[in-house]
């Protein structure tokens, strides 16, 4: 994509997502998935026979092989460009810029973007011979609650932050999908103390503090500016004005650093592409599997001081009336982790939020949002600046 600073790399102009829901009995993952498509085609305008490209997670069938002509088969499709976006909790946004850096380069004109899970009772399990089954598994599960203990462990010592610092931002998120009736925990809010009268699942990670598994998908439909430009849109169109992406290792104990990670670059070449600053945003997106997951991501995206995402928060109004609004819809704390669509959610909200379709929880005339993503044990990153107009050289 060689688009000039601050200019359109590629423009959302539909997006599809199914309410979070905690189980599913008579699901299958390419039911959801095939759901959420028809809502992001019918939210872009368009004619199912417009779409020539796909993008998909991995596994969304019986067979980890031949996915996206699988998937293409099963939604009666034909595209041109097809493939599966692999990045833990940053497919999602990593779908995004792969989806606009091929119809740049003439493989596609009209991307629909998939993910999402049913809840299966069985998660497939990772090879035995690698770095994670050999020095992380014996110790708990890689990637879940002991790897991110050991980050807020690690955070709270090198910087002094404390519970109640990371329980504020679960407190938050509960507050925020008090206005999302979609979200899993839409009536159940929990101030600071709830969070810390939880039990520890992994010390000192307390219940609250992690995400809850849950089923759904979500669905974005991607097309160039220029064509964009030339629809008769149901919606204002969203653009991706810059992108970032690294992957630094994939096992905790390989990681290069536990207060920091591959985001920081990831969000720099973000800004850098947009041509903004973080002080220019309007929206901040973050993906947020855990709280200390979120505190670094504030930090790291450069939104304020490593070691000072406490004081940064502290009565700061980040809901949907303030002047910068940190996951209006709940995030995945307070609206639920749909396996890897939980990460393509936070781009879903942003969207929304840009285009002025986030009824209940609109921000005032947003026009910039930060949305991030995250693969487990803070190991691949993705960060995208998407915009409700191109930013002014």
């Amino acid at each position: 994509m060689s688009r000039d600073r601050g200019t359109a790399r590629g423009t959302i102009v539909g997006v599809g997502e199914l309410p979070p829901t905690r189980r599913t009995e008579d699901a299958t993952t390419m039911g959801l998935l095939a759901r959420a498509a028809k809502l992001a085609v019918e939210d872009a305008g368009i004619g199912k026979g417009e779409i020539d490209g796909l993008l998909m997670g991995p596994q969304v069938g019986e067979t980890p092989q031949h996915v996206p002509a699988m998937l293409s088969e099963y939604l009666g499709l034909q595209p041109r460009m097809a493939n599966v976006v692999d990045l833990g909790g940053a497919t999602g946004p990593g779908m995004l810029w792969r989806a606009a850096a091929a119809i740049d380069a003439g493989m596609a004109d009209v991307v629909l973007c998939l993910v999402g899970n049913h809840r299966n009772p069985v998660p497939p399990r990772s090879p035995n011979r690698n770095p994670i089954r050999e020095f992380d598994v014996p110790f708990g599960a890689s990637g879940a609650n002991t790897s991110y203990a050991l980050l807020k462990t690690a955070h709270m010592d090198r910087y002094g932050t404390t519970d109640a610092d990371f329980a504020r931002i679960a407190a938050v998120s509960r507050a925020h999908a008090q206005h999302n009736p979609n979200a899993i925990f839409a009536g159940k809010p929990a101030t600071v103390q709830d969070v810390l009268d939880s039990p520890f699942i992994a010390e000192p990670l307390h219940l609250l503090e992690i995400v809850m598994p849950v089923a759904g998908a979500t669905a974005a439909v991607v097309v160039s500016p220029e064509r964009a430009a030339a629809m008769d849109l149901p919606h204002a169109p969203v653009h991706l004005l810059g992108a970032g992406e690294k992957l630094t290792h994939r096992a905790m104990s390989q990681s290069p650093s536990l207060t920091t990670g591959p985001l920081k670059p990831a969000t720099a070449q973000a800004y850098a592409q947009a041509g903004i600053s973080p002080a220019d945003l309007d929206v901040l997106s973050i993906y947020d599997c855990y709280t200390v997951l979120a505190a670094i991501t504030l930090e790291d995206a450069g939104v304020c001081r490593p070691g000072e995402f406490a004081q940064w928060m502290q009565g700061r109004d980040l809901s949907h009336t303030g002047p910068v609004s940190y996951n209006p819809h709940g995030g995945q704390l307070g609206c639920g982790q749909a396996d890897l669509a939980g990460g393509m959610s936070h781009a879903i909200e942003a969207v929304h939020q840009l285009r002025g379709t986030a009824h209940g929880r609109q921000a005032a005339d947003p026009h910039l949002a930060l949305v991030t993503g995250n693969g487990a044990t803070m190991s691949e990153a993705v960060a995208l600046v998407i915009g409700s107009q191109e930013v002014a050289p």
